[in-house]
């Protein structure tokens, strides 16, 4: 938007403070005027002293009060630019860091030293955005470039399928077809995945009232099959625990947590654990399972979009590596905090808290009392 030039905050602080000299100065002045000519007659009196007359002191005094006024016009213009230059210097590098921010570069600090104030204050809440910038924008690097190579490949599968079909026509359509829609249907499972994933970044649903432990019960009835498939048991249990978001969300985050807990288990008898527990100000939504032993370097990879978790067991029904990435982010979205852990005994344990309801707050509350 294009303004009008107007004066620089340094000049106007410089005015400022030359104007609050001058005037004190001249109140000074004002004060010394009316006490001094107050007792000074206006025709000389005789007497043994020599004292002089008001016109004589008022001649006297005015040009002196003159020269006064001039040096103190002069001091507060100098030393007020040099003081409001020396105030503004901390705004100046952040004017400068904010320039090269918008030029792309998001890896530069201001670091500004001395004491805490406003401007030390303004420059860390600076630097915490910038450091927060630059991690998103390199996860958003990221995340471009493994989706382009997760969707590439489908479609270099399908090209190669078609390749093959049309040099030997005489080959079984059925089995073309087949594998044709499962490499769609996997590409479809994927795009709908970078969707949601966006959806939840964006932050664009609508809140309500909704209880984690009924969104875990639902979940656990959808993957039932999934599990008996597999021979993992699921075992819920836990209290009421209510909180405020998108249903939507926080059932597909329910489930993608369930999911990673069956098919990531083991081959032969493995269980997976689904609780909720309320604690004060939050609700807590805890999901473990049995499964290969995991090295906390892995676990800390694990919400990263794309990562499978190499070292885990691998199936049909691995997901297209998003699950933990789309719990991550609906988790913050809701203003939660997701914990991932390794069991002793193998396995992992993700835990997520979500703010409370008001109302389950006070139960809570109570119960500790």
């Amino acid at each position: 938007m294009d303004r009008a030039p107007g004066l620089s905050v340094r000049l106007k602080l410089t005015l400022s403070y030359a104007g609050f000299l001058m005037v004190a100065g001249a109140l000074l002045l004002g004060v010394v005027w009316l006490f001094l000519l107050r007792y000074v007659p206006e025709e000389l009196v005789p007497s043994p002293m020599a004292i002089p007359d008001r016109s004589a002191l008022v001649a006297a005094f005015v040009p002196k009060a003159a020269l006064a006024l001039v040096f103190l016009l002069i001091f507060g213009l100098l030393g007020g630019w040099v003081l409001a230059g020396s105030m503004l210097a901390p705004l100046t590098r952040i004017t400068n860091a904010t320039r090269l921010a918008t030029n792309g570069s998001l890896s530069h600090r201001i670091q500004l030293e001395g004491h805490e104030d406003e401007f030390r204050e303004l420059a860390d809440a600076f630097d915490v955005m910038l450091a927060r910038l630059e991690a998103n924008d390199a996860e958003q690097r990221r995340f471009a470039a493994n989706a382009s190579h997760e969707l590439r490949t489908p479609l270099a599968i399908t090209q190669t399928l078609l390749d093959v079909a049309r040099k030997d026509p005489d080959r079984d359509t059925g089995e073309l077809v087949d594998r044709l829609h499962f490499v769609n249907t996997r590409a479809i499972e994927l795009t709908e995945a970078m969707l949601l994933l966006s959806r939840a970044n964006q932050r664009s649903f609508t809140r309500e009232l909704v209880d984690l432990s009924l969104a875990a019960e639902e979940a656990t009835e959808t993957l039932l099959p999934l599990a008996e498939k597999h021979g993992v048991t699921i075992e819920t249990s836990g209290d009421m625990a209510g909180t405020v978001g998108s249903h939507a969300l926080l059932l597909q985050m329910t489930t993608n947590l369930v999911h990673n807990a069956i098919v990531h288990n083991l081959s032969e008898q493995g269980t997976v654990w689904v609780t909720t527990s309320l604690r004060p100000e939050a609700v807590v939504l805890t999901v473990e399972n049995t499964g290969e032993k995991l090295t906390p370097q892995l676990v800390s990879t694990l919400t990263e979009p794309f990562q499978r978790g190499g070292e885990r067991v691998r199936t049909d029904h691995a997901g297209v590596g998003l699950g933990l990435a789309i719990v991550k982010s609906i988790t913050h979205a809701h203003g939660g905090i997701l914990t991932l852990t390794t069991r002793p005994a193998g396995g992992l344990r993700i835990t997520v808290e979500l703010p409370a309801t008001a109302r389950h707050t006070d139960r809570s509350r109570l119960r500790h009392h």
